[in-house]
Parts: structure tokens; sequence; C-alpha cells
């Protein structure tokens, strides 16, 4: 596939993330592929099921997101995505936090996905709440 083909790929990753359709994120990943959220201290998660799991014990406290695209670089099968998310909880708080991405894209599928991320700038933003209900999760729940 060409670099236009994987960046195709990745856009269609996040517009699924962003619609909370979970089952579109999995359909993008490959059957071995491996999400980290590099500076979160549990191992990541491999596989599509494992993937979905990890990304909901955050993703699913959130109500609504703002998406800012800033530049979307791609060469072979490397896709290089640097964005800033922000996140609306039911509770009235936001977050907002630059990320970029790494993707890996493989016959069509995401293989590898690491983010890049400032922990300090989530913590800090986020409400009490949410922190402690990631905290009463375990990698063994999506690993």
């Amino acid at each position: 596939m060409s670099a236009a083909d994987n960046k195709r790929v990745v856009e269609r990753l996040w517009a699924a993330l962003y619609r909370k359709d979970w089952d579109g994120v999995a359909a993008c990943l490959a059957e071995d592929a491996f999400y980290e959220d590099v500076p979160a201290p549990d191992a990541g998660a491999r596989g599509p099921a494992n993937v979905v799991r990890r990304l909901r014990i955050g993703l699913d406290h959130v109500e609504r997101f703002e998406h800012e695209h800033h530049r979307m670089v791609a060469e072979g099968d490397a896709v290089i995505f640097e964005h800033t998310e922000t996140w609306h909880f039911a509770t009235g708080e936001s977050m907002r936090n630059p990320f970029v991405t790494v993707h890996e894209v493989v016959d069509g599928k995401i293989r590898l996905w690491r983010d890049y991320w400032d922990m300090n700038t989530l913590m800090s933003q986020v409400p009490r709440w949410w922190i402690e209900a990631i905290a009463a999760h375990h990698a063994a729940e999506f690993t």
C-alpha cells in the first residue's frame, strides 16, 4: 500500500475512535496489533479486542471529544500524527492534551499504535473521580 493509503487507514481509525465506534476501531487493527500509551505504567495491549478494552477504560468516561489535527506525515509503513485532544466529562470538567502518535500500517491494518503525551498535563486537568475510576483497573484486563 502507498503512504497515502496508510494515512487513510489511520484517518479511519481516528474517526471511529472519536465516534466511540469500537467495532470500527477494532476493524482498523491487525490481529497482532500493539497499542501503547508510552507514559502510562502498563505494558500496553495486543490484539484488537484488548486494544479496545484498554481504550475504553479511560474513554468510556469521556462524554465528548474535540480533536485538532495538526499534521500527519506518512513514509512507507509509518504514519506520524500530531494532534490535540480535548476531553469533556459529563460532570463539566475538560482536559486538553497534545499528542504525537506513531502508527505502523501493514497490509491495510494498523500493527503498531504508540501515543506520546505528557502525564502531568493529563493528570493536572482530569477530575479526581476519573483517576479513581481508571486506577480500579489492572493490566490483566487487557493483556
